[in-house]
């Protein structure tokens, strides 16, 4: 007889005692990925995380999709839309850092928007944004400049 791997899929739903961050700008959601980011690292290697919201645009959570090179990051597709579908998210907001503090996106940032948005109409999930952070806590917000 052969074993057969099992596969678990798991969400903890827990709603802080003053309820959730609710994000409505760029701003406001630079200043939660900047709460978060390990500020250790921020300017030392690139990571890629994606904000997770529910209906009303509240943060039910972040969660870091990769964290690889001094100059760069991979996205895999299916990572991404397996958090966002577990976690029964309706809206998401990218992100990103440039260790360099160079906040123009490179053509590899706006091909993965792309990607990620068109995956996302599959699902009926919203990218609202996606935000570039630099270690002096500035940002570029691709929904201010009608990129997303």
């Amino acid at each position: 007889m052969r074993a057969i791997n099992e596969i678990e899929v798991s969400y903890r739903h827990e709603i802080p005692e003053f309820g959730w961050k609710k994000v409505s700008s760029s701003e406001e959601a630079a200043e939660v990925l900047f709460e978060d980011w390990d500020k250790g690292n921020i300017g030392l290697q690139e990571s890629f995380k994606v904000v997770l919201l529910n209906n009303g645009n509240q943060v039910k959570g972040i969660y870091e999709i990769s964290k690889e090179g001094i100059t760069g990051t991979t996205v895999d597709l299916r990572i991404l839309f397996a958090i966002v579908l577990k976690s029964l998210t309706v809206s998401i907001i990218l992100c990103h850092n440039h260790p360099s503090g160079m906040l123009k996106p490179s053509a590899n940032d706006k091909s993965i928007t792309k990607q990620i948005q068109d995956a996302s109409k599959l699902f009926n999930v919203k990218v609202l944004d996606h935000i570039i952070l630099a270690p002096d806590g500035s940002y570029y917000s691709f929904a201010d400049r009608g990129l997303v």
